[in-house]
C-alpha cells in the first residue's frame, strides 16, 4: 500500500484542480481512485464534503480561485501579447515584489527571513510564515528569484518550528562563509539546516493544497525549478493513467525487496532484547520502565540477568529514541489531519468538520510535550 501513496496524492491534486474549474464528475472519479490506491483522511474529507454539498462545493472553490486570480492580476502588470508560436504571455511583477525578493535573499539568518525575534513563539512563527508564504508563492509572485525566496522561507520555518533543530541552529549559528562571488550577499545557509520537506509541501500542509496552482515545482540538489502549464491538462492526465500501471509496479519493487530482506533478517537475527508493546508470542511480556523518561517497554524473563550496567543503559536509550520517533511521527499525522479538517470546514463552511477538528485530543502531541519538558528538566 505504501507504494501507492504518491499515485494517490497525484489523484487528489487532479481532483482539486477539477473542483477549481467546477468539474464535479472528474473530481469524484479521481478522489475515488485515490481512496482505492491509498486511503487518506484528506481524500475522505473532500469526498464527504463533495457528496453532501453537491456542485456548490466545486463552484465555491472555483469562485474563490477566480477572485484570487483577479486580485493577483490587478496587483501586477500583465503583458497581453503572445509570440507567433502561441506561447503564454509573460507574467508581470511589481517593483515591490522585486524588492521583497531581494530582501529575503540578503537575510543572514532564519529569524531575519521570517522577520521575527529569537524569542518568537510557535504562534508568531506560524503567523509570519503564513504571511510570507502567500506573498512569495511563485503562483502569485513572478519576480526574478521568487522561487528561491519561497524555498528559503520554507526552510526557515521548517527549522525554527522544530524545537530540536531550532536549538541546534541557535547553538551553531546559521551562516557558512564562502568565497566572494558565490551565494547571495557573500554567504549561504548552513547545509545542515535545510528543510526535511519541500516548502511546497509545507505550504500545502498549512493551506490544504487550496492555492490556485498553475505551476509544478520540483526541488533537486537544493535548486528549484518552476515551469508553467496550461489549464488544460487532459492529454497529460491520460498519459498518467496509461503509465499508472507500470509506474505502480516500479514503485512496488523496492517494497517487495524490503519485505524479502525483512523476512530473511527475521530468520537470521536473534530475538530483539525489547519491544515497545507486549508480545507474548516472542516472550516480551515483562513490563519495565526506562529510568530517564519513564517510557514503558517489554522484555523477556531472561532480560534482567543478561543486561546490566552499561548494557542496560544502552538498551534504555534505544527504547527512548524509538519511542520518541514514533510519538513525533504520530503527532505530525495528528496535526496534518486537523489542518486538513479545518481547511475543508473553511472551504465548505461545514461546522461538523470544524467541531471534529476542535475535538481532536492530539494525544501524541501532548505526549511529545511531556517528553520535551522532561528533557529540558533533565
Amino acid at each position: 500500500m505504501e507504494g501507492n501513496k504518491d499515485e494517490a496524492e497525484k489523484c487528489i491534486r487532479i481532483a482539486t484542480n477539477a473542483l477549481g474549474v467546477g468539474d464535479k464528475e472528474k473530481a469524484l472519479k479521481f478522489l475515488n481512485k485515490a481512496e482505492k490506491l491509498y486511503p487518506t483522511d484528506k481524500a475522505k474529507v473532500l469526498l464527504d464534503a463533495l457528496m453532501r454539498n453537491g456542485n456548490s462545493a466545486g463552484n465555491g472553490v472555483h469562485c474563490r480561485r477566480r477572485a484570487q486570480d483577479s486580485e493577483s492580476s490587478q496587483a501586477r502588470p500583465e503583458k497581453d501579447s503572445q509570440d507567433a508560436g502561441g506561447a503564454e504571455p509573460a507574467k508581470g511583477f511589481s517593483k515591490e515584489q522585486v524588492e521583497g525578493v531581494q530582501r529575503i535573499k540578503k537575510c543572514k539568518d532564519y529569524y531575519e527571513v521570517l522577520g521575527v525575534s529569537k524569542e518568537a513563539g510557535e504562534d508568531e512563527l506560524k503567523k509570519a510564515y503564513r504571511k510570507l508564504a502567500l506573498k512569495f508563492h511563485p503562483d502569485k509572485n513572478h519576480a526574478p528569484g521568487a522561487t528561491e525566496a519561497f524555498k528559503k522561507i520554507g526552510n526557515a520555518y521548517a527549522v525554527l518550528s522544530n524545537p530540536e533543530k531550532r536549538k541546534q541552529y541557535d547553538l551553531t549559528g546559521g551562516e557558512d562563509p564562502v568565497s566572494p562571488g558565490h551565494g547571495h550577499g557573500g554567504f549561504e545557509f548552513h547545509r545542515g539546516f535545510e528543510a526535511d520537506i519541500t516548502p511546497e509541501d509545507l505550504f500545502n500542509m498549512f493551506f490544504g493544497g487550496g492555492f490556485p496552482s498553475t505551476a509544478a515545482h520540483t526541488y533537486s540538489n537544493g535548486r528549484a525549478r518552476y515551469s508553467q502549464h496550461h489549464p488544460n491538462h487532459t492529454r497529460r492526465e491520460r498519459q498518467e493513467e496509461r503509465d499508472g500501471g507500470f509506474s505502480m509496479f516500479i514503485q512496488l519493487m523496492p517494497v517487495l525487496v524490503l519485505i524479502l530482506v525483512s523476512i530473511l533478517s527475521h530468520l537470521m537475527v536473534s530475538t530483539p532484547p525489547y519491544s515497545l508493546y507486549s508480545r507474548p508470542s516472542t516472550g516480551h511480556n515483562v513490563k519495565r520502565q526506562t529510568e530517564n523518561l519513564r517510557v514503558n517497554y517489554y522484555v523477556t524473563r531472561e532480560f534482567k540477568s543478561e543486561y546490566k550496567g552499561a548494557d542496560l543503559k544502552k538498551i534504555e536509550k534505544d527504547v527512548e529514541e524509538e519511542y520518541i520517533s514514533n510519538v513525533r511521527n504520530n503527532c505530525w499525522k495528528e496535526r496534518q489531519t486537523k489542518t486538513d479538517l479545518l481547511y475543508a470546514a473553511r472551504v465548505y463552511r461545514d461546522d461538523r468538520l470544524r467541531r471534529k477538528a476542535e475535538l481532536m485530543t492530539m494525544d501524541n502531541c501532548k505526549e511529545l510535550d511531556r517528553l520535551n519538558d522532561l528533557y529540558r528538566g533533565g
